[in-house]
């Protein structure tokens, strides 16, 4: 059963890996050669993007915000990100990226160790899981729910798989978990047919490929928390960690800075700091290691 859904995956998911594949190894290659060495400041700082989406929407929706952030801090930046959720949480925890976006939960792991500092989010913004259903199917309410096979981005995935799958548990509700790697990949999945339901985020959801965002429905909608770090290893100096906070703080200010920003469904950063993320922590989530 399990081969069959994967090759169902693999089929349905393959213009979206080939639109991908180079823009990924444009975004890559290289990159993790200069984590980590700042004595020259010739040489960029890599920032890795959580992928929640893939690799090619990734570098279009970054690329005009992180040239805007080069140009008021003047510090080189390269973009990078990961095939999928799983290998991101292996670089940030090797250290690989000298400044990363990444979901609250990764941040309270990868806080303790390599020992990433946060310095901004999303200014007014609360992150919350959705679920989603395709809009044909009977499904209702999260009780029919009970025994279905349900497709998340990873394991560790924040809103779209702790919170949603929390909040099926605390129903009760029995259902079989299946991991596709993205976001767009467990709405695609929905869309397709092949799993009951999925989960997801309000930001991505509202970017996802308009064919399946157009077949789907939201459930439901999770308790609301911190939203995605922009953190620092600690590698980076303080005075490059201190312009690229100024830099995203007044990115909102200019309006190039906005209509970058809007790519991102976000409307603006603000200042952060490590213990802002106390409300994930009280969670007492256990799903990656930090050792």
């Amino acid at each position: 059963m399990r081969s069959i859904v994967k090759r169902h995956i693999v089929t349905s998911f393959r213009h979206l890996l080939l639109t991908a594949a180079f823009g990924a190894a444009i975004a890559v290659s290289n990159a993790f050669a200069h984590a980590g060495n700042h004595d020259d400041e010739t040489q960029p700082l890599v920032f890795g993007v959580v992928p929640q989406q893939s690799s090619a929407k990734l570098i279009r929706d970054w690329s005009p915000v992180l040239k805007k952030v080069s140009e008021i801090s003047g510090l080189k930046i390269r973009f990078a990100t990961a095939p999928n959720i799983p290998e991101f949480e292996k670089r940030l925890a090797a250290g690989e990226y000298d400044v990363a976006y990444m979901n609250p939960y990764h941040f309270t792991v990868y806080n303790q160790s390599p020992g990433y500092k946060a310095f901004a989010h999303a200014k007014g913004k609360r992150i919350k899981g959705i679920l989603v259903v395709n809009k044909s199917s009977d499904i209702k309410s999260v009780s029919d729910l009970q025994g279905k096979n349900l497709a998340f981005p990873a394991p560790a995935a924040f809103a779209a798989t702790l919170l949603t799958q929390a909040t099926l548990k605390n129903q009760g509700i029995l259902f079989t978990p299946h991991y596709v790697g993205s976001h767009d990949s467990s709405y695609l999945a929905v869309a397709d047919g092949l799993f009951d339901g999925g989960g997801g985020i309000v930001r991505t959801l509202g970017a996802a490929p308009p064919d399946a965002k157009s077949k789907l429905r939201v459930l439901f909608t999770t308790e609301g928390f911190t939203p995605h770090a922009i953190a620092t290893h600690p590698s980076v100096s303080e005075d490059a960690r201190i312009r690229l906070q100024n830099a995203f703080v007044t990115l909102s200010d200019s309006n190039e800075g906005e209509n970058a920003l809007k790519a991102l469904n976000i409307k603006a950063f603000e200042q952060a700091e490590d213990k802002d993320w106390d409300d994930v922590r009280a969670l007492q989530i256990s799903v990656l290691n930090v050792d």
